[in-house]
């Protein structure tokens, strides 16, 4: 494959018509292809996912864990010290209530991590990018390098012959 192709490939949403691999590398470089992905991904954010962001910040925080367990020990003294028929002992509506959360905390939590693994998956594709860009633009210079270096060994053998 060659440096064409491989750019051509890098640079997928754009619509490039250059002959000159030279003029090819030369635009690459010149041209940012790093997206920030956290920005790219907030443009097509809708409600629903800023929502479900927010749910899985608060049920994964301590303020949620130490709530909740306020609230387990509360229902649970109120039902055994309090009030006699509400809830008694296994706590069968407790576990319904129990149940009934954990089965839409699941799918919110899911929602919020598939958008996360949607934003590493940009990242990482933008890694690739920038990778790709900066190992082509490398080997440009190490071209360059060795290029020079002939024209330099090239110089010094002319210098030599004219001292003889």
């Amino acid at each position: 494959m060659s440096k064409k192709e491989i750019v051509k490939m890098l640079l997928n949403n754009k619509e490039i018509n250059i002959d000159n691999e030279d003029e090819l590398l030369d635009l690459l470089i010149d041209e940012p292809i790093s997206i920030d992905a956290l920005n790219e991904e907030e443009k097509n954010i809708k409600l629903r996912d800023k929502i479900a962001d927010k749910i899985t910040k608060f049920i994964g925080s301590w303020t949620f864990i130490l709530g909740f367990s306020g609230f387990l020990i509360f229902w649970v003294l109120l039902n055994l010290y309090f009030i006699d028929n509400l809830d008694p002992y296994p706590f069968i509506l407790l576990n319904l209530l129990l149940s009934c959360i954990a089965a839409l905390q699941a799918p919110i939590i899911m929602m919020s991590q598939n958008r996360e693994a949607k934003r590493d998956s940009l990242r990482s594709k933008n890694d690739y990018r920038t990778d790709l860009k900066s190992e082509l633009i490398l080997e440009e210079l190490h071209d360059k390098m060795e290029e020079l270096e002939k024209l330099e060994k090239e110089i010094l053998k002319e210098l030599e012959n004219k001292r003889k």
